[in-house]
Formats: C-alpha cells, structure tokens, sequence
C-alpha cells in the first residue's frame, strides 16, 4: 500500500478574500443602512472561528500509511491501527456534507473530523485500493 497524505491550510486566500468581504458588508450595514451595533457585533461572532485560523495558519489533515491512521486539526490529533479498524462509513447528511466515521472491530465509531478529511470521492477510492470496506450511507440522521 502507498502511503497516502492530505494536509489543508486554513490561511488561503480564498478564506481571507471571504473574510474580507464579510467584513465589509457588516460595515456597509452599520454606514449605509444604520445598523444596530450590537446585531452587527453579534454576526460578526461567527466569523471568530475562521478569523482564529487564518490568523495562526493551522492545518488540518490525514495520513494513512501501513499500520495507522492519522488525523490532526489545530492541537487536536488521533490515530488508530489499522489493524482495529472493521469498515469505513460515509454518512451523506441533509445538507449534502459528508462526515466519514471509522468502525472499530470493538463496535465502536470514530468519527474523523471533517476539516482532516480529503475530498470524500478521493479518500474513498484511497481506502478502497487499500482493502478497507467502505459503507455508504445516503441522508442519515445519525
């Protein structure tokens, strides 16, 4: 087997140009429209979490070589033998992400998280050629 490697950077342009432009329409609201301060604070809160990575340049992502799995995202990381591992499990969610979750020989589930995964066409095509069973599970709840 290849040992198979995907890092994301989370400071790319395309993430500062979507900042940028955020920024500039929660201005434009507050200028041109009269906003209430506190409103525009409040919907500026959700762009912290993306502020936080593209300010620090953290990575997120996944390796998988001979006997393990490996994931990091930020300061969070995990790893699991491959010899623990019964099938993989891709769950195509409402929203149409899909999350992809690691069945253990012992039941139980680990979930991946999803800024560490690659492309879910390119990783289960991967996991394949590596002799992992792939379950897909179309519009899951769970």
């Amino acid at each position: 087997m290849i040992p198979f490697t995907f890092t994301r950077h989370n400071q790319t342009p395309r993430t500062i140009l979507i900042l940028i432009s955020i920024y500039v329409a929660l201005v434009a609201l507050l200028v041109l429209f009269d906003a209430a301060w506190w409103l525009v604070g409040l919907l500026a809160l959700s762009t912290l979490p993306a502020l936080w990575d593209v300010v620090h340049g953290t990575r997120a992502g996944m390796t998988l070589d001979h006997d393990r799995i490996k994931w990091f995202s930020g300061n969070r990381e995990g790893e699991i033998p491959l010899a623990d591992i019964d099938h993989i499990r891709f769950d195509t969610r409402w929203d149409f992400s899909v999350r992809v979750s690691v069945a253990l020989t012992s039941g139980k589930r680990i979930r991946l998280p999803d800024e560490s995964t690659p492309p879910h066409n390119e990783l289960e095509v991967t996991l394949q050629k590596a002799g992992f069973r792939v379950e897909r599970h179309h519009f899951t709840v769970f």
